[in-house]
């Protein structure tokens, strides 16, 4: 999707646990081939030490390595202690010229509060009982596939312990003054409005923003101030939560 509407230019793509990653922005952006040029070229395997210009068509059999392990992989969760893989970067990502360990190094959390994300959105995992489309397969996938992927209170507890880490974790990579969003696409008060109320009692440095730009939008309320809501009734849509959170200096 970044390469498609070229906006790959300045990003770097991650697959990784979002409840551990901690990776903070690259601040320097060399935008240019190496000035090493006796640097080791970049490949995917653990002896690379520089990251050269990213060449969307690799050899074919590096590719077909990649798919076969990412194929075995998926089933099997993402594990917090696994390192993040970078599948993509762009020319301007600040990540050319690079070494991997330099990618990969980790910052006390004093340095992410000057040096974090300007801004972070937490899409997080959810029932998707609010996405009509969604909610429509289970027409032909059954009913009680439906009770069971939505409504079984087992599996909304855990997303709601998935999604309040989400929002943590995204929120202690963003810096002070920094803006977040966290969104799901399910109608409940669990997924949405409580999580925010647990967030917020557990992080003093967090506070909802108003959404300004929401008095054009044909959406409603939350049931906590300055949260938004849509809803196929209000705003002719698939159902949406929207919370806007800043970081505070404490």
């Amino acid at each position: 999707m970044l390469q498609k509407y070229s906006l790959g230019d300045h990003c770097r793509l991650f697959v990784a646990d979002g409840t551990s990653f901690s990776l903070l922005p690259v601040r320097v952006h060399s935008g240019s081939p190496l000035q090493n040029e006796n640097a080791d070229e970049f490949a995917s395997g653990e002896k690379s030490e520089v990251y050269r210009e990213w060449k969307s068509r690799r050899p074919w059999k590096e590719r077909k390595k990649e798919a076969i392990a990412r194929e075995k992989g998926v089933s099997k969760l993402f594990s917090p202690t696994q390192e993040p893989e970078l599948i993509f970067y762009g020319r301007y990502s600040g990540v050319v010229g690079m070494r991997k360990n330099e990618l990969y190094q980790k910052m006390p959390i004093s340095e992410v509060l000057q040096l974090g994300y300007d801004k972070v959105l937490v899409d997080a995992e959810c029932t998707h009982d609010g996405s009509i489309k969604h909610v429509q397969k289970f027409e032909q996938w059954g009913w009680t596939t439906f009770q069971r992927r939505v409504l079984d209170a087992e599996r909304t507890d855990d997303l709601t312990v998935l999604q309040l880490q989400l929002l943590t974790n995204g929120f202690r990579l963003l810096r002070v003054g920094g803006a977040l969003v966290y969104s799901t696409c399910s109608l409940t008060f669990a997924q949405n409005e409580d999580v925010v109320e647990r967030f917020l009692s557990e992080n003093t440095s967090a506070e909802l923003l108003e959404i300004t730009a929401a008095k054009n939008w044909p959406c409603k309320s939350g049931r906590i101030q300055k949260t938004l809501r849509f809803d196929p009734l209000t705003s002719c849509t698939s159902g949406l939560f929207v919370a806007k959170f800043t970081k505070l200096a404490i």
